[in-house]
């Protein structure tokens, strides 16, 4: 594929699904153009289609040898692996040769979330007077009363929905199927929308039990869910860079102050491996400062 159309395709990525600031992705835009200079001189114009882990560990090598430190090499990996990530969701590649590349260690990142006061603001921001209105509501609503990803929220279907149950099938990351448990206030805007806005539309030929749709009666893309969000923070004047992912940090991480079980908490984000989940103890470290500060004896009269 044409290389400057990559980098077009990857950078529109950047600045709307990641809401990198402009710094950022000009950074890695340079790091993907010395991943492009490394395929024109060391392995003779290699197509980006055809890299392999082992190819882009000998980039990895290539980069040491100029002596850039931890921070600038991690960095540039960390470019890398989000333009692989791009070409796979993309569907341009199959399998993604970066997934085991390792960076330098340099501590872990907690991601932004949102309090409960906020997510509500936001909730409220929702113009019900528009036609998209009460889809839109019930979007966010449903990410945060789920914890679903963008990806498994726009391919959630009307069959997924078990609300005699008050679950919903939710298919994850390698077609992996999990029941997640569904609130009021979630069931409530899904059937709004649902029966009172969504019933009226037309519908495109195989969208019909997409739950979820635009306009013209598609199932949304990720990137139209980015903007939704994107207008509603700005709406309300929220400083934080938030997206959909931000949702569903912040369902886990209020489950989790609020003494769910991390073992149900990872079943329900449908994460693989506990060390995923763990960060969201991490998230609760000023709550449990300040509660060994007010009731550990020691403390009491220091």
């Amino acid at each position: 594929m044409n290389y400057p159309i990559l980098k077009k395709g990857f950078k529109i990525y950047l600045q709307l699904e990641r809401n990198m600031s402009e710094n950022t992705v000009r950074a890695y835009l340079y790091d993907l153009d010395l991943l492009t200079g490394f395929l024109e001189e060391e392995m003779n114009n290699k197509p980006m289609e055809q890299i392999v882990l082992a190819d882009l560990k000998e980039f990895i090598t290539y980069i040491n040898q100029t002596e850039l430190g931890a921070y600038s090499q991690a960095r540039i990996i960390s470019g890398i692996k989000a333009f692989f990530r791009y070409m796979l969701i993309e569907q341009i590649i199959d399998s993604d040769p970066s997934e085991l590349l390792e960076s330098p260690k340099l501590g872990r990142k907690l991601p932004d979330i949102l309090s409960p006061e906020e997510v509500e603001k936001i909730i409220d921001a929702v113009d019900l007077s528009q036609p998209e209105g009460e889809r839109n509501k019930a979007i966010l609503e449903t990410l945060y009363g789920c914890g679903l990803r963008v990806s498994e929220l726009i391919n959630l279907k009307i069959s997924d929905l078990h609300f005699r149950e008050g679950i919903i099938k939710v298919t994850g990351k390698g077609n992996k199927q999990r029941l997640v448990p569904i609130g009021g206030a979630a069931k409530k805007q899904i059937l709004i929308y649902k029966d009172q806005v969504r019933v009226h539309m037309p519908i495109e030929k195989h969208s019909e039990d997409i739950l979820f749709l635009n306009r013209r009666g598609k199932k949304m893309t990720r990137q139209m869910v980015f903007i939704i969000i994107k207008n509603l923070a700005e709406k309300i004047g929220l400083k934080k860079t938030i997206s959909p992912h931000t949702f569903r940090h912040s369902f886990a991480t209020h489950l989790v102050q609020n003494g769910a079980d991390l073992r149900a908490v990872q079943e329900l984000l449908g994460h693989v491996s506990i060390t995923t989940t763990e960060i969201y103890t991490h998230l609760n470290r000023e709550d449990l400062r300040k509660s060994i500060l007010r009731f550990h004896p020691r403390n009491k009269d220091y």
